[in-house]
């Protein structure tokens, strides 16, 4: 262990932080959980990301990897560990004007990254806030307010650097190691440390943005109402319908549609969103045109001692009545979690079922739960949370990874496809064949 150590503070050219250390009380956490790693590297280049992951694995210390510290459950830290921490490896370059193509470190945040692009009218499709890590998010999906027109991060992917459990760093693409590019569009952090990603940005305006709020009297037939309109929708408008929020009201809260046009034209806008604003009895609209930069929300770091369970899942077209049905009850109860009901489809379901590891193409809804709270009260909150997942699931379809508050194998298997499960435990066995990257929705290597 001291050779080990040794020859990590030898090699790594980043920052090595320890207990006792002023940083590391905010270094050990993630943004919503807390840990006590025996050490937390923040690498400033690619060779100390090798050098990192020999040492985790030479010690045989469990690993964690840190990108924007975001997941739900956990992931970015770890009890007695190592953590790559990889916040300083945030270069976002334009690195093809004719094609847009922008290389991103892998500890880059959206928020940098629109920021980075804005000045050149570009953006990528991403999610929806800005503090959230591009790796984390793209490497299991990333449902954002461009997914109905250009897809999922994942989608505009191009190629990747990875940092292996050997320590060797492969380049992933669709002319090399096919395999490994297919496996982490989907799979998650399972193959390696993705240092670096280069996506396919586009070319973008000012968006119309904002929210159109309903009495939450109103819940069943609005919502119902939305989820129709959007099979017919432009792909340029994008929506998320959120109720039952327990800091506006609860059962009584409004039920907020939000919406994001894609586009500058105040005709074509006024098109696509006036449907829902005649879905029922407009309370607030506050839609407007706002660079798209500035769509993206700032994070919050929840006060210490609370806890959020957030758990997911999908609705195909035949299973969207009854799942909005029992979501709007849900919501009118005292008991009711947060719900956000977010529109896929689109760019998304154009993908072939094979391209990606990412399982859900088919789906036009996906839909999230949360509840928040010291833990007396989320546990006093389950029973009425599991009653409500009990009716949907017959009518519930998988998981998505980045709204999981947990990491059973129960959760996996609800993420993946078995034939997809199968394939990434295939790559992962040649390239994680000692599962060092366990932390996160594993795959284990077959």
């Amino acid at each position: 262990m001291s050779s080990a150590l040794e020859t990590l503070r030898r090699d790594f050219g980043g920052d090595i932080i320890e207990p006792g250390e002023a940083e590391y009380e905010s270094a050990s956490r993630s943004v919503l959980v807390s840990g006590s790693p025996a050490y937390v590297l923040r690498p400033k280049s690619v060779a100390d990301v090798q050098a990192g992951v020999r040492f985790a694995s030479g010690a045989g210390h469990l690993l964690s990897v840190r990108g924007g510290g975001h997941s739900f459950a956990g992931f970015g830290t770890n009890d007695g560990g190592v953590v790559i921490d990889l916040s300083k490896l945030a270069n976002v370059e334009i690195t093809d004007k004719e094609r847009h193509l922008v290389r991103i470190g892998g500890g880059a945040t959206w928020g940098q990254v629109a920021a980075a692009l804005a000045p050149h009218g570009l953006a990528i499709s991403s999610g929806d806030t800005k503090s959230v890590g591009v790796g984390g998010l793209t490497l299991t999906g990333g449902i954002g307010w461009k997914v109905r027109k250009y897809g999922l991060a994942l989608d505009n992917v191009v190629a990747a650097e990875v940092v292996t459990a050997s320590g060797e760093i492969v380049p992933a693409s669709a002319a090399e190691n096919p395999e490994l590019f297919w496996a982490i569009r989907g799979g998650g952090g399972n193959f390696g440390i993705v240092t670096a990603f280069e996506f396919a940005a586009h070319p973008t305006t000012d968006v119309f943005h904002g929210k159109i709020a309903f009495p939450a009297s109103e819940a069943a037939t609005v919502l119902q109402g939305w989820a129709d309109y959007l099979r017919t929708a432009p792909e340029e408008l994008t929506s998320i319908a959120e109720f039952a929020n327990p800091f506006a009201g609860g059962p009584e809260a409004p039920v907020e549609i939000h919406v994001a046009f894609d586009g500058d034209d105040p005709e074509l806008a006024s098109k696509a969103i006036d449907p829902i604003r005649r879905l029922g009895t407009v309370i607030d609209d506050d839609v407007a045109l706002k660079p798209y930069a500035d769509v993206l929300v700032d994070g919050a770091t929840p006060p210490p001692g609370i806890q959020l369970v957030t758990r997911s899942a999908f609705a195909n077209k035949d299973s969207v009545p009854e799942v909005l049905q029992i979501l709007a009850e849900a919501g009118a109860s005292e008991r009711s979690p947060f719900i956000a009901v977010r529109s896929v489809g689109g760019a998304v379901s154009r993908v072939p079922d094979d391209a990606t590891a990412y399982a859900h193409r088919r789906a036009e809804l996906m839909f999230v739960t949360t509840i928040a709270g010291p833990k007396p009260v989320v546990e006093a909150a389950r029973p009425a949370l599991e009653a409500i997942w009990g009716r949907l699931a017959p009518h519930a379809n998988g998981a998505y990874a980045n709204f999981l508050a947990s990491a059973t194998e129960e959760d996996v298997a609800a993420i993946y496809r078995t034939e997809t499960y199968e394939q990434l435990a295939a790559v992962k066995r040649q390239y994680d064949p000692g599962n060092l990257f366990a932390g996160n929705h594993n795959i284990r290597p077959r």
